[in-house]
């Protein structure tokens, strides 16, 4: 009925907000492993129908919907994380099609942002979690239709980082204790994002906060100048912000 109101600006608008967070209260709200089956049915459909809302524009809707997703893929009942690992490939599978079948750049980076707070709110990473992993990468090789493209190579790649960041968080669960090694770490593993801003900053904060509890404000206060410093760096290149050069302090530099 509403198909129209719902597409306009390139589903960017505020209908569609309000129908999206109507289907993400089905995930947040614990149901049974029936109903959750009938959920991811009908985001199926509405992903489909809709593709452009999450992979074209502002990235929330596609940010909210992998981590509530990947919450479900660390579900105690087996055929819920199957379902979610279904819905889960489904996703990424229609983010390589809407790019035309060149890649999934959003929902690799989405994913990978989800699951670095997932770590922290929901402790994700357990064997529950490992095998919905691995029943994306079946997915991933069984897929017939796909396989001339390098979209199964693009999901192994992400299932790889993900996996990556685990073990770095279960290296750091190991120095809780030890707030200089535990922070050495969040930098390395920082560091290994250099390419990809919005991960950066995610471990950046993680990192202030860390120092902040520490009781290290200087050293909280420098992720946060860095964080500054990466989005003035962003918004530089993409044209919307000028950075001038006082007689004082040298503001413009490149962030590696």
């Amino acid at each position: 009925t509403f198909q129209r109101q719902l597409q306009q600006s390139d589903c960017q608008n505020a209908l569609m907000k309000k129908v999206f967070d109507t289907y993400m209260l089905f995930l947040q709200i614990n149901q049974s492993a029936a109903a959750l089956k009938h959920v991811f049915a009908a985001l199926r459909l509405f992903v489909g129908k809709f593709p452009s809302a999450f992979f074209q524009g502002q990235a929330d809707l596609c940010g909210s919907l992998c981590y509530e997703i990947l919450k479900c893929c660390n579900h105690r009942s087996r055929s819920t994380q199957t379902e979610a690992s279904a819905l889960l490939y489904f996703f990424m599978r229609k983010n390589f099609e809407f790019n035309r079948q060149k890649s999934i750049v959003r929902s690799h980076l989405q994913l990978i942002k989800a699951v670095s707070q997932l770590i922290a709110d929901a402790g994700i990473g357990g064997s529950r979690f490992q095998h919905s992993l691995a029943i994306i990468n079946n997915f991933a090789n069984g897929d017939k239709q796909m396989k001339n493209v390098n979209f199964p190579a693009e999901v192994k790649d992400l299932t790889k980082r993900i996996r990556t960041v685990l073990m770095a968080t279960a290296q750091m669960k190991e120095h809780e204790k030890d707030p200089e090694m535990l922070v050495d770490l969040q930098y390395s593993l920082a560091n290994s994002y250099a390419s990809t801003p919005e991960l950066r900053r995610t471990w950046l904060e993680s990192m202030a906060k860390i120092h902040a509890r520490n009781g290290d404000l200087s050293e909280a206060a420098m992720c946060y100048i860095h964080i500054a410093a990466l989005i003035a760096e962003y918004l530089k290149r993409k044209g919307k912000m000028h950075i001038f050069q006082t007689k004082h302090v040298p503001i413009n530099y490149t962030v590696e």
